[in-house]
């Protein structure tokens, strides 16, 4: 670290933004890998049955005692579902639109990666802010980038050159515009309160004030509930809908291609789940741990209670997919436009009349 401070400012800038980049990408991704984990053990004791107890190394099976346990208990199957995407056969289908067809999974993946660059996941550690990117306009920067989201979505249904896939993504699309502007909509009371559109700032408002789950239950509520419209997730997996459209946007899609499309769900779940984590629950904060750390300790203490947070986020999206039925489309475009906007209006309105009156 003192080698460090006597770096020119813009390599220090350099270094530590690749440093934090390569630290959220790999946490990411180790998250992605185990989130699936976690479903399917959730699903399997909430179907009452095992769940993932085989996969393992052959060697795991001669290390006494730990090696069955660590067997049964399956953190060996995400190792097991990579390598399978990794060697199954790349199909692309003679009839699709070839380049399209190629391009539209990594477009659907990159967004949800690039949503977690202005996430504040802990306060400082040796004077460095644990985000890649503070902006000013950290909110605008999200909603803006996971709007693009759809489109790779949209670009699969329409490479595909078949009805299912079709049928899905503009079922995708059409439920991306409704809930986005919910969600948009759900998250101004928010910054009328804290005057501020970055997302450490909202944090640092939490601190001093108090989280804001307790202030704005409607806003927090409309954003959850929107997180599953926009991540494709139960009760509004419409776009995939296996009962009716197969597999929707992604039937003609296998290997790495289709492995894709399943990391960009759970990715989105995880910049979902960090978001309401940052914008309710009060980020890396804790009554008695608010104040910037430090000491390395206090900043990797800041790190994993973030984490924990947004771990419990995840439970609740798996936990929904397996109790909830699937909304009719009528229902879920009802939803959106007739229930959530206006609640989300007549929010706006209250909450600007509070800040005028107490403001004064």
């Amino acid at each position: 670290m003192d080698a460090i401070k006597y770096l020119d400012p813009s390599v220090q800038f350099i270094l530590f933004s690749v440093l934090k980049i390569v630290f959220v990408f790999g946490v990411t991704m180790t998250a992605v890998a185990y989130a699936v984990l976690v479903e399917r053990k959730i699903s399997a004791w909430i179907q009452d049955r095992p769940g993932p107890n085989r996969t393992a190394p052959f060697f795991v099976q001669f290390i006494p005692v730990l090696g069955p346990w660590l067997t049964r208990l399956g953190i060996f199957q995400p190792m097991a579902d990579g390598l399978k995407f990794i060697l199954k056969e790349d199909f692309t289908p003679s009839y699709v639109r070839t380049i399209y067809f190629w391009v539209a999974p990594a477009i659907a993946c990159v967004p949800a990666l690039l949503t977690m660059a202005v996430i504040p996941f802990g306060s400082q550690i040796g004077g460095e802010k644990m985000v890649i990117a503070d902006l000013n306009v950290g909110i605008l920067y999200t909603f803006g980038i996971v709007s693009l989201g759809v489109y790779g979505i949209v670009l699969a249904g329409y490479a595909s050159n078949s009805k299912y896939p079709f049928l899905g993504s503009i079922r995708s699309s059409a439920q991306m515009i409704s809930y986005e502007l919910a969600m948009g909509l759900s998250v101004v009371p928010i910054f009328m309160l804290v005057g501020d559109l970055n997302l450490s700032s909202v944090i640092t408002y939490q601190a001093d004030h108090g989280w804001n789950i307790l202030k704005q239950p409607v806003s927090f509520i409309i954003f959850l509930i929107a997180a599953f419209a926009e991540t494709n997730r139960l009760p509004f997996d419409l776009p995939e809908s296996e009962t009716e459209l197969v597999g929707g946007y992604h039937t003609e899609y296998s290997s790495m291609k289709f492995a894709l499309f399943f990391l960009g769900e759970y990715a989105a779940m995880i910049a979902a789940s960090a978001m309401m984590v940052t914008l309710f629950l009060g980020g890396w904060t804790l009554p008695g741990l608010s104040d910037p750390a430090s000491s390395l300790l206090g900043g990797l203490l800041h790190i994993v209670i973030f984490g924990a947070k947004m771990g419990v986020f995840m439970v609740i999206f798996i936990w929904v997919r397996w109790m909830l039925p699937r909304f009719r489309y009528d229902q879920l475009m009802d939803l959106g436009w007739r229930r959530f906007i206006p609640l989300a209006l007549a929010n706006i309105l209250v909450t600007a009349l509070v800040v005028a009156f107490t403001n004064k």
